[in-house]
């Protein structure tokens, strides 16, 4: 079970997994590149709603950006972090829905883990979801608002987002005190696009663990 931990070092409120975490060293890494994303979020979010004297579009429940969106932005150690999550901290009825999410996906249907109008995967959720936020109206259908009005999606803050792929440097096998621009620069380069991902692997996992069941 989740629990969050305090806040410290001015860090957004991280989501943690003790037991696992001494069992995937991995998911630490992951974790803390997370909740330094969301506090790069928090951030830029209090500035533009200072700087518009306005509120951030999004709210609680809102998943048009997952039903509409044809390009998620996410990366392998993200990747990583989603199967674990799926394979073994879903709820047994949640994980039944994201399997027949995952077998008939295609790169035009909603994102595979928009489950009943929510994120199954919201702890786990890539920095390129976090990121994504729209002030002055919510989404209209079948909107990208990237194009229709650029200047009402927020901009992340570039230092929090490069915290972010550093602190995970060794998952990928670099030395995050060596070059810290080139190796965020490594790590950016692998980007990929969610919707255009092959889930059979995950779903031969989550049919595995039916099984042993």
């Amino acid at each position: 079970m989740k629990k969050p931990q305090k806040r410290s070092a001015g860090l957004s409120r991280r989501v943690s997994f003790p037991e696992d975490e001494q069992r995937l060293p991995w998911l630490s890494l992951l974790l803390d590149a997370y909740a330094i994303a969301d506090t790069g979020v928090a951030v830029a979010i209090r500035n533009e709603e200072k700087r518009r004297k306005t509120h951030l579009a999004c709210g609680k429940g809102c998943g048009t950006c997952c039903s509409q969106q044809k390009d998620l932005p996410v990366f392998p150690h993200e990747l990583t972090g989603i199967t674990w999550y799926v394979s073994e901290k879903l709820p047994q009825a949640v994980r039944e829905k994201v399997k027949e999410h995952l077998a008939s996906h295609t790169p035009a249907s909603p994102c595979p883990f928009l489950i009943d109008g929510s994120c199954s995967i919201h702890p786990l959720r890539p920095v390129g979801c976090r990121q994504f936020n729209v002030f002055a109206a919510a989404c209209a259908p079948e909107e990208d608002p990237y194009f229709t009005r650029r200047n009402d999606v927020l901009t992340p803050i570039p230092d929090y987002t490069d915290r972010a792929f550093a602190a995970v440097a060794a998952l990928y096998g670099l030395e995050r005190e060596r070059d810290l621009d080139k190796v965020v620069r490594q790590i950016k380069a692998k980007i990929m696009n969610l919707q255009e991902q092959d889930w059979k692997e995950l779903v031969e996992l989550l049919n595995t663990k039916e099984i042993r069941k």
